[in-house]
């Protein structure tokens, strides 16, 4: 068997190159550096063996490739030992059949991908699968790691530690205060991480984690997604995807943006099925942004020329964000992908995530952002009626409870709730409540 090998590699030169478990984030000329994979090697074997391998481990109880990200370890992290892969069976989440909300805006195939059916109920799970792994290798080989730090707007944070609790290695998350959700702010904290809540944005919060991981006798590990060992996990959304339409590719995948990490991952699992070929075509990707936090977008509007901003309040708080360190990976990769850049207004984002709640899902408000602007190339006419359209649910709806219940109380911030479904309160009395049931049931046709 051909044996596989990965390196960290300076985009701007591919001949700079360190290993995976080098304490390093950026190359020489100060860029962000990619992994790297022998593709020769993996070349060896062929699609359909690769296809066998991965149908093989689909799900399987056989450590550690029953996971998501790790049943497609050669493609992912091949030089790490078993014994150190810490992992909570992430990946292998659910494609949402959303027939009856696409029937109502328009799209006769349309699936949401639940990356928030995870362990602590995001997409991050994926990345910090294998940023914790590779940092429990790096000290089960003596590297001097005291702990692992990142700056998040909630997600992120609950991710590391969980996997830090699984990999009893220590976690330091920045936040910024009062900008997190309840249930993504309890997460770190009964984990046991240390948590610092920043009177900043996620900006601010970054600056102080790049500043303080800097110093190299510091002992900190950066895990923000600048560290492209968390990319390598999260690619794998882009593969399982078409793996689960049995090796088919869809028209469209639409991910929401804010570090912009996930859009650039997403691209680059696709582009490995094709390099390998798996896959004989690439789908379109559209990028959603909060019309609150849009310099994406705005760059796309602008000839893709990028200028940082300062991210106003938004629902869709982890992608608040006006400064993406991935932001010149996902232009790469929307241009690769044909791609498209929508944004999302408060009111729309609110409205779509309740109008597909009514459908079946459960949509957090990232995934609002990017049903609207799914929504908006549909009446646009740029996604057709007949397009295999797939979007990304990057979080569960359980973690944005209050964003819920304001909407539905009509007390959301920027919006005036189009579908809201409150309580209703009746005496205890019969002929009350099958007068107000008899009501309802003609309103809806029955």
């Amino acid at each position: 068997m051909c044996s596989y090998n990965a390196w960290f590699a300076a985009q701007d030169d591919p001949n700079e190159r360190y290993p995976l478990t080098d304490v390093i984030y950026y190359s020489r000329s100060g860029g962000l550096l990619e992994v790297q994979h022998d593709m020769d090697a993996l070349r060896q074997r062929s699609a359909d063996e690769w296809k066998r391998l991965f149908e093989q481990r689909w799900m399987h109880t056989s450590w550690p490739y029953g996971s998501g990200v790790w049943g497609k370890k050669e493609w992912v992290c091949p030089g790490i030992d078993a014994s150190n892969v810490v992992s909570t069976f992430e990946g292998g989440t659910n494609l949402f059949f959303a027939e009856r909300f696409g029937r109502e805006i328009g799209i006769d195939d349309l699936w949401i991908k639940m990356c928030g059916n995870a362990h602590t109920g995001s997409f991050k799970d994926l990345g910090m699968t294998v940023l914790v792994s590779v940092v429990k290798q790096m000290i089960s080989d003596g590297a001097p790691i005291r702990a692992i730090a990142c700056a998040s707007t909630g997600d992120t944070s609950a991710a590391l530690a969980a996997y830090g609790a699984a990999a009893g290695i220590p976690t330091i998350v920045f936040l910024p205060k009062g900008k997190v959700s309840t249930a993504q702010l309890v997460q770190p904290i009964a984990h046991g991480a240390t948590v610092i809540s920043i009177d900043s944005d996620f900006d601010g919060c970054m600056q102080l984690v790049r500043a303080v991981t800097s110093d190299p006798n510091s002992g900190l590990y950066l895990a923000n997604s600048l560290n492209s060992l968390r990319i390598e996990g999260q690619k794998t959304v882009g593969i399982e995807i078409v793996q689960q339409f049995d090796w088919e590719v869809p028209d469209w995948i639409v991910i929401p943006g804010g570090n912009l990490g996930n859009t650039f991952a997403l691209g680059k699992g696709l582009l490995m099925l094709h390099e390998l070929g798996l896959i004989t075509k690439l789908p379109r990707i559209l990028c959603a942004q909060a019309e609150h936090a849009n310099p994406l977008y705005r760059a796309y509007r602008n000839d893709w020329r990028f200028e940082p901003i300062k991210a106003q309040p938004t629902a869709a708080s982890a992608i608040q964000i006006g400064d993406p360190v991935s932001i010149r990976r996902a232009i790469s990769t929307l241009k690769r992908f044909d791609g498209v850049v929508e944004q999302a207004s408060e009111q729309e984002l609110a409205d779509a995530a309740a109008r597909a709640d009514r459908t079946g899902a459960y949509a957090c408000p990232h995934t609002g952002v990017a049903l609207a602007a799914t929504i908006k190339l549909v009446n646009r006419g740029l996604i057709k009626k007949s397009d295999r359209v797939v979007v990304v649910s990057t979080a569960h709806g359980l973690k944005f409870s209050r964003f819920k219940v304001d909407y539905h109380e009509r007390t959301l911030r920027d919006v005036v709730s189009s579908y809201p479904n409150p309580p209703l309160e009746l005496p205890p009395d019969v002929d009350a409540v099958r007068r107000v049931l008899d009501e309802r049931m003609e309103s809806v046709g029955l």
